[in-house]
């Protein structure tokens, strides 16, 4: 993705980053969000 579509004007996201490693996004699957960097998962 470009940098553009994830971040807005001011610099912030409003996408959830990983509680665990702190610098890859979590990717939203439906029932649970994933970082696939680390493996942290998070079921809803």
């Amino acid at each position: 993705m470009s940098r553009h579509e994830l971040y807005g004007e001011d610099g912030t996201t409003d996408r959830e980053q990983c509680p665990r490693c702190g610098d890859a996004f979590l990717a939203d699957h439906g029932d649970r969000t994933h970082c696939g960097k680390c493996g942290y998962t998070e079921w809803e």
